[in-house]
């Protein structure tokens, strides 16, 4: 299962660090800190998100 999480997580992890930049920039904050905070923070959210989607997949497969 930490194979499938791993791969997800390339996914996931980019999406969501990428959708979290895209708020900071509509939310008006240009600083690189806001920018790569929000790109940590959506990196680290997609850890667990990638960890459950995995789950389910293997649940529903057995």
């Amino acid at each position: 299962m930490l194979r499938l999480a791993s791969i997800l997580y390339s996914l996931i992890g980019s999406s969501l660090a990428g959708a979290a930049v895209i708020v900071v920039l509509a939310a008006g904050l240009v600083t690189t800190q806001a920018i790569i905070g929000a790109a940590a923070v959506g990196a680290v959210l997609a850890l667990p998100v990638a960890w459950l989607v995995a789950k389910q997949l293997y649940a529903r497969g057995a």
